[in-house]
């Protein structure tokens, strides 16, 4: 059995005992794959630090948060876009639009998605998408940029079936993170109604820990707990979950 983390910021754990210890947790959990978006220039290489101590293991993701879209963002932009060139990456993300934090820079934030999105295009390279109270936002900018030559991952998704059916509409894939374990949330009816086929496993770690680890520092090995109620929603068992989600990451990803 593989499992694959699509989401893990498994690098901002800089101790190397502890990280070391963090991914001697992955493999005994079967998680084989940590897919590493940085949020900004400075956490580039902190990307590649991990990366060159478990090449085996992790798959650098370069892209600009939104987060992190300021007033420098374009030297942000220009930062990031020389790393890419000097290094592998497996898609361009974290990308997207955030209006749950600041809504100050949304027309910054329309225009480094979209510059990001036009560097995907010419890579032949995924996106991963952060939509945070911003769905309209996103979807718009997809369905302008939609074509055969776009695909990727809707980081996070804690949307309705009607949103779902969307992204997947357009050939992108659901991540689905600790989210779905929690009660009252209403992930989990969503993801029972949406094929496996369409889904991505992720952590998002050090956030959004699963149950039974809710509100504690998250981490990649608690991917199984994510990947156990996947399993539980669809009535099927745990090997088949991981199955057909690393299948999807790979088909994502090209690796």
């Amino acid at each position: 059995m593989l499992l694959t983390d699509t989401h893990t910021h498994l690098y901002y754990e800089t101790d190397d005992v502890k990280r070391a210890e963090l991914v001697q947790r992955c493999k005994y959990n079967n998680i084989g794959r940590l897919f590493l978006p940085n949020v900004d220039a400075a956490s580039v290489a902190m990307v590649y630090s991990l990366e060159s101590s478990f090449p085996d293991l992790c798959y650098p993701m370069l892209g600009l948060h939104p987060c992190s879209v300021k007033e420098n963002w374009e030297a942000e932009l220009a930062a990031i876009k020389q790393a890419i060139h000097q290094h592998e990456i497996f898609a361009i993300g974290e990308i997207g639009i955030d209006l749950y934090w600041d809504k100050t820079f949304l027309a910054e934030q329309l225009q480094a998605f979209k510059q990001q999105i036009a560097w995907a295009k010419s890579l032949k390279l995924p996106i991963v998408i952060h939509c945070r109270d911003a769905f309209d936002e996103v979807y718009d900018v997809l369905l302008q940029e939609k074509g055969d030559d776009l695909r990727g991952i809707f980081h996070c998704f804690s949307g309705t079936v009607e949103q779902a059916n969307k992204i997947t509409d357009l050939g992108f894939y659901l991540g689905i993170g600790g989210v779905v374990t929690y009660k009252n949330a209403g992930l989990d009816k969503v993801v029972a109604q949406v094929s496996l086929n369409h889904l991505v496993l992720e952590t998002d770690s050090p956030y959004l820990a699963p149950a039974p680890y809710r509100g504690k520092p998250n981490e990649s090995s608690y991917l199984i707990y994510i990947a156990q109620k996947v399993a539980e929603l669809h009535q099927t068992d745990l090997e088949t979950v991981a199955n057909i989600t690393t299948e999807n990451s790979k088909r994502i990803f090209g690796v």
